[in-house]
C-alpha cells in the first residue's frame, strides 16, 4: 500500500474512534497512530493489522490505560500493550491463513492461537486475543479453562497441535501448562467498536458455527 493511502486511512480510523476524548487522550492516540505510520514507512506493519490496533488502542485508552503498539517483550513484540497498576497484553488475530496452509485452515488457526497464548500471556497479568467481528477465532476447548484446570490429556492435545507448525522454536509444555486466556474483544471497525467477552463466551457463540 502506497504511504499516502496508508496515512490517510490511518487519518480516517484515528478520527472514527476520537469522538469525545478528551485532549490527554487523543494525545496518546495520535501516539499511537504517528508510530504505526512511522513503522509502516519502514515496511514493518500493514493496514488491515494496524487499523485494529488504533480502535484497540482507543478503547483501552479510553478505560484509562497508557497504551503503546508493537511493543518489544524481549524476542517478540506483541500488538498492544497497555498498562494501568498491571500490564495487558492485546495480539491481534484477523484470521489470516498463509496459502501453504490452504488445506488445513482450521488446525493451523487453532494452533496459530495456542501459540499466541501461551507465548505472550507470560509477560503480563491479563492477556486477550482481538479478532474481527466477521472472524470466528478457533480456540481449542482447553484454553478457556484456567490452568490449574486443563487435564493432562488436553495439555497432550495442544502441544502436539503446536508441533506441527511449530519447530523453531516450537511452543513449550511449561508455556502451553500456563497459558492463560483473560478475554476476547471483538472488533467492529466500520462502527469503531470494541464489545469485550469472557473466553467461555465466546466460544460458546463459536461453537453454534458449523464445524
Amino acid at each position: 500500500m502506497a504511504e499516502d493511502k496508508f496515512d490517510e486511512d490511518m487519518d480516517t480510523i484515528t478520527l472514527r474512534v476520537s469522538g469525545g476524548m478528551n485532549s490527554l487522550q487523543l494525545q496518546s492516540l495520535l501516539r499511537v497512530s504517528n508510530k504505526l505510520k512511522e513503522m509502516h514507512r519502514r515496511g514493518l506493519v500493514k493496514i488491515n493489522h494496524s487499523v485494529m490496533e488504533v480502535v484497540v488502542a482507543s478503547y483501552l485508552i479510553r478505560k484509562g490505560f497508557d497504551v503503546d503498539v508493537e511493543h518489544p517483550l524481549g524476542d517478540l513484540v506483541c500488538d498492544v500493550y497497555a498498562e494501568r497498576g498491571g500490564a495487558l497484553i492485546v495480539e491481534i488475530e484477523t484470521g489470516f491463513v498463509p496459502p501453504e496452509h490452504a488445506l488445513d485452515p482450521v488446525r493451523y488457526m487453532v494452533a496459530r492461537l495456542i501459540s499466541k497464548v501461551a507465548r505472550y500471556s507470560k509477560h503480563a497479568e491479563r492477556f486477550m486475543l482481538a479478532t474481527p467481528v466477521d472472524n470466528f477465532a478457533q480456540l481449542h476447548p482447553a484454553l478457556i479453562k484456567r490452568p490449574q484446570e486443563r487435564t493432562h490429556q488436553e495439555l497432550l492435545d495442544m502441544k502436539s497441535v503446536c508441533d506441527e507448525y511449530y519447530h523453531n522454536p516450537p511452543v513449550s509444555w511449561e508455556e502451553i501448562a500456563n497459558a492463560r486466556l483473560h478475554g476476547i474483544f471483538i472488533v467492529n471497525v466500520d462502527q469503531a467498536t470494541v464489545t469485550e467477552l469472557e473466553p467461555e463466551k465466546y466460544y460458546g457463540l463459536v461453537s453454534l458455527m458449523p464445524k
